[in-house]
């Protein structure tokens, strides 16, 4: 065993890496209030052993640190790329607004304690990453920091110190960031005399009027209409909104054709988002009342069930192709996707491992189960071509030059920024090329916890050798720097969004958590606040915010060259 802690081969590396992971994830099981540090304890644990003198070899170290930090950025890309540029959309662009100003100000912040203080820029880029809980951002930070430098034997010794001084700034920074948007949040709620059920009630009617599906009945009264087909009505620029789920016509009820021509007194069942009730009615026609007992074809039994898409042939196919009502009499009312419910517009991409909320017949549903799999035991195996394929398209992104005028050394998105936005390229657009690029969410899981615990582990065990140093140096003063990045800038968009934007408070905590990409505060809010709300809007900033923290923190690096 002790040959195993003192020589610097691959097993004694496995052996010090997999204690330093093991320790950390055991500290992170323990709670105070609640409140957890998680997988950063790898990080601490990596840092203490390297204080006492466990050392692996500099080469397989820094394979390790970027190895882990790939698997965990482009994990994080994949799982968001699905919804990230539908988080834009109605509600989300002022959240995402509010997470941008949030980066701006975390960074504008960092930079004035530079230029007042005189600390060095990564030094505090490294204590900024720490003070929003973004690790990526670290990662980014001393990827950075490597490229712009020339590798000789002299310089190699410097950008190895300054890029664990950066980790070092980081641990130190880390604790109060957590501790820190705690206090935000708590000294918000007692600003503001939040009423917990008040807030809810206030939610839940803001939920009304955005994006949530409603159902309606609307009697044909518009001559216009008279004539016309749902085909020609449906799909346009003005109704790409609703689904027309039932139609009936004196008193039968049935699964209207696309090309039965519509006439006056018809009623139709439609679902369509709450903003968009009163274009409805001023479409069709008069709302009438909903009895749903009234709406029950003939001799049919109606059911409602959801689908897995599977098969790996329906990826990139729109809902207007597969033209499901006119096939199997089936209705699609919504799509859920990586924990996003998106509308069932005509024009959107399937791709596997979005699960279909339909209505119609049994023997309807089944046949449509049929053409999209509906095996949703089959997505538990993991899919890697698209995985490493991203990976290396990723790393190639990174390594591209971008120059700007104002910058002496042209900026690389690195081994974080690459990947990362391959990952959610790939997520986004990979249906529409016919790619299938579904990872089961446990493998995702999977695959980001060992890349972080890989980069926590690497990165504390090169920094433990001058921790101490660094804190006693003048690095205590890296606690006050962090507990401003942290304070300020969510004091003041917590501020912002309440007297504002008029946001109600389970917003503003999904705001700060997702806007400071911080897993521990959301975990606390839900807890502490008991609404799911809550994750909703952190899943709203956060896939933009992942992206401008790593993007911040390679430009604070790319200044101080």
């Amino acid at each position: 065993m002790l040959n195993l802690l003192t020589q610097r081969d691959t097993a004694g590396a496995i052996f010090i890496l997999a204690i330093a992971i093991a320790a950390g994830l055991y500290l992170g099981k323990f709670k105070v209030k609640g409140i957890s540090l998680g997988s950063t304890w790898i990080l601490f644990v990596g840092i203490l052993m390297g204080h006492l003198g466990l050392r692996i070899n500099p080469m397989m170290l820094s394979f390790i640190k970027d190895f882990g930090l790939i698997l965990f950025v482009f994990a994080i890309g994949l799982q968001v790329g699905p919804g990230f540029f539908h988080s834009f959309r109605k509600d989300g662009l002022p959240m995402n607004l509010m997470a941008l100003g949030l980066v701006i100000l975390s960074v504008v912040t960092t930079y004035v304690i530079h230029l007042v203080s005189g600390e060095n820029l990564g030094i505090m880029t490294g204590i900024m990453s720490g003070a929003v809980t973004n690790t990526p951002g670290l990662g980014a930070a001393q990827q950075t920091l490597s490229d712009a430098v020339s590798m000789s034997p002299e310089s190699a010794a410097k950008v190895s110190d300054a890029a664990y001084g950066i980790a070092s700034a980081y641990a130190v920074a880390y604790p109060l960031g957590v501790l820190g948007a705690i206090a935000v949040l708590l000294l918000s709620k007692a600003v503001f005399r939040v009423n917990i059920d008040k807030e809810k009630e206030m939610a839940s009617k803001n939920d009304d009027d955005e994006g949530n599906a409603y159902r309606l009945v609307c009697q044909v009264e518009n001559p216009a209409l008279f004539g016309k087909t749902i085909h020609d009505i449906v799909g346009g620029d003005n109704t790409d909104h609703l689904v027309i789920a039932r139609m009936k016509r004196g008193d039968k009820v049935f699964f209207p054709d696309l090309d039965l021509p519509l006439q006056e007194g018809d009623k139709l069942l439609i679902v369509t988002d709450v903003q968009h009730k009163e274009k409805v009615r001023i479409i069709f026609g008069e709302e009438v009342p909903v009895n749903m007992n009234e709406w029950r074809p003939m001799g049919t039994k109606l059911v409602a069930s959801r689908l897995s898409i599977t098969d790996s042939s329906i990826t990139g196919k729109s809902l207007r192709k597969l033209d499901v009502r006119r096939k199997y009499g089936v209705t699609v009312t919504r799509i859920l996707r990586s924990g996003v419910d998106l509308q069932a517009d005509a024009d959107l991409i399937l791709q596997v491992g979005d699960s279909m909320k339909v209505v119609g017949s049994e023997e309807g549903i089944a046949r449509l189960a049929r053409l999209v799999g509906n095996e949703p035991e089959s997505l538990h195996k993991p899919n890697l071509l698209p995985i490493f394929l991203g990976i290396a398209l990723g790393v190639l992104l990174g390594t591209l030059p971008i120059r700007f005028p104002s910058m002496p050394q042209p900026l690389k998105l690195g081994l974080a920024g690459g990947p990362l936005i391959v990952a959610i390229l790939l997520g986004h657009f990979g249906p529409k090329l016919r790619i299938t690029t579904y990872t089961a969410l446990s493998a995702n899981l999977m695959i980001r916890e060992i890349g972080i615990s890989l980069f926590m582990a690497a990165v504390g065990l090169g920094a433990g050798k001058s921790f101490v140093s660094s804190l006693v140096n003048g690095g205590y003063m890296w606690v006050l720097y962090g507990a401003l990045i942290t304070l300020i800038p969510m004091t003041i968009a917590a501020l912002v969004a309440r007297y504002a934007l008029k946001m109600d408070f389970f917003k503003i905590c999904g705001l700060l958590a997702g806007g400071t990409t911080d897993p521990a505060l959301l975990s606390f809010t839900e807890q502490m606040y008991g609404s799911g709300r809550i994750a909703v809007n952190y899943a709203t900033v956060y896939p933009l915010t992942m992206f401008l923290r790593v993007v911040a923190a390679q430009v604070m690096i790319m200044i101080m060259l």
